[in-house]
């Protein structure tokens, strides 16, 4: 525009456009997880805080409206179509969520936090490059199944029998599986693996397990079992079987030990992301951002419970004990 053509207009006409920006409404963040919001407080949390480092702050020039699958994920492609029929700015969603929504829209910008391979999975065709819709957050969940089989023998040495259950059906899920059985035959220790897909299974199994005289096991990794943890301590606990979990928060609420990704880290990049992609960057342009930030955690008051006593230098190798 030339200047004086500008100058001309500023008393009337260019106050137009202003005035219906300021009463545009602010960007919409379609929040879709697979779980429940009671189990992702702290991981929401940090998905503001990232907002919030973007200039983003909820009610105020930004709105989140959430889908929870509660866990029943034959909901997911309804609740996907929900979420895209409202034409948020930008979706964020965990694993099983993203591939929802992907499968719904190839428009709409979608920000992942995933434990998976993205590329195996199918959300996006490069890590570098993702292209297309899909960006996300990568942090290591269940490539360290066998870490968490060598860590419990470490701490169990005694253990003879060890049993793992796991959440079937997921690319996440299935590799995990069949990583500690590896682990398990080169060490040549037997390893019982029950398959669990609710509540009512969970309890099953473990008291399955119990009545087998399993010295230890673990919980697999996923958002299944991440939303679960509750119910895998509080059985583990009654049964009295000391548990390897894949993530710290579970032994936050009791669980013995657990080794795997600090999910809040990657819910917080995530609301970065999500941040950059209000501003106008497009997904396709972002690299997956990779989280590497591990914590190997002990609860010490679960160990006393279970009458487990560990030598200092093995609890020197723990990133947090909790007493």
């Amino acid at each position: 525009m030339r200047r004086r053509n500008f100058i001309a207009g500023f008393g009337g006409a260019a106050i137009l456009p202003l005035a219906a920006r300021a009463q545009q409404p602010p960007p919409v963040i379609g929040l879709f997880n697979s779980g429940r919001p009671a189990s992702q407080v702290k991981n929401l949390a940090a998905l503001r805080q990232g907002l919030n480092e973007a200039g983003f702050v909820e009610g105020q020039n930004v709105t989140v409206e959430p889908r929870w699958g509660d866990n029943q994920f034959d909901r997911l492609p309804a609740l996907a179509a929900e979420v895209t029929a409202r034409r948020p700015t930008v979706i964020v969603a965990n694993t099983l969520a993203a591939l929802a929504a992907k499968a719904a829209t190839s428009t709409i910008p979608i920000v992942f936090t995933t434990g998976s391979d993205p590329v195996r999975d199918g959300l996006v065709g490069s890590l570098s490059r993702p292209g297309g819709n899909v960006t996300g957050v990568v942090f290591i969940a269940g490539d360290l199944g066998a870490k968490r089989l060598e860590l419990l023998r470490q701490f169990i040495p005694k253990a003879t029998k060890i049993a793992m259950l796991v959440y079937p059906g997921t690319p996440e899920t299935e590799a995990e599986r069949k990583d500690v059985q590896t682990a398990a035959r080169t060490i040549g220790k037997p390893l019982d693996v029950l398959d669990v897909r609710n509540p009512s299974e969970i309890e099953d199994a473990v008291k399955t397990l119990a009545s087998r005289g399993i010295d230890a096991m673990l919980v697999g990794t996923g958002p299944f079992t991440f939303n679960n943890r509750g119910l895998f301590v509080a059985l583990a606990a009654r049964h009295a079987i000391p548990t390897m979990y894949a993530n710290r928060d579970a032994v936050e609420v009791g669980g013995l030990m657990g080794y795997g990704a600090s999910l809040p880290v990657a819910f917080h990049q995530a609301g970065l992301y999500a941040g950059r992609i209000i501003k106008g960057e497009k997904p396709g342009d972002l690299p997956v951002i990779q989280s590497s930030k591990l914590d190997f955690v002990i609860n010490l008051n679960t160990a006393k419970a279970l009458g487990l006593e560990f030598h200092p230098q093995l609890l020197a190798t723990a990133d947090d004990v909790i007493e």
